[in-house]
């Protein structure tokens, strides 16, 4: 399992344990816990207190959006596994660099995660959120300025300059 994946995946098992209890036992000890457990000698593990940190700091907001994103599904209703999925999904969405998680990762990476801890449907629910506020807060400009980076840089290999034009 990649490094990053893996670090979402205990951040997943940690907000499920501390959504699960009502969010009172210490996080930070469940995280510490997680991480001997299912990571030892993780070597991200940076990555995990400032995913979770930032969820945690935002999550009244991203419980918000989620709310108005899925109305019909009233946030204590939704799966635990699916909350969590979506709070990790919409936190690097809203708050991580871009440049590290671009949105389109941030929402494949949250599909992924629902699909190996979730049920049946769970990345199709997290698909549709996270896509429906994808396009409503028009985060594909970042996707499409990676994607002409990729082109200016494969073209600069390649002796193409940018108009499609080959050089010598």
């Amino acid at each position: 399992m990649a490094t990053r994946q893996l670090g979402r995946s205990i951040v997943l098992q940690s907000l499920y344990e501390w959504d699960f209890n009502d969010k009172k036992p210490d996080l930070s000890k469940i995280v510490e816990r997680n991480m001997a457990e299912f990571a030892p000698g993780f070597d991200e593990p940076e990555f995990v207190w400032r995913l979770l940190t930032g969820i945690v700091e935002h999550i009244t907001e991203i419980d918000e959006i989620i709310v108005k994103a899925a109305p019909e599904w009233p946030i204590a209703q939704i799966a635990i596994t699916d909350r969590n999925a979506l709070r990790i999904g919409l936190w690097e969405l809203l708050y991580a660099d871009k440049a590290e998680v671009p949105p389109k990762v941030a929402i494949n990476e949250a599909i992924e995660i629902s699909k190996n801890y979730g049920g049946p449907n769970s990345g199709k629910f997290i698909n549709g959120v996270l896509g429906t506020i994808y396009k409503e807060l028009g985060l594909e400009k970042y996707d499409n300025e990676k994607a002409e980076e990729k082109v200016v840089a494969s073209a600069e290999g390649s002796n193409v300059s940018k108009e499609g034009e080959e050089t010598k």
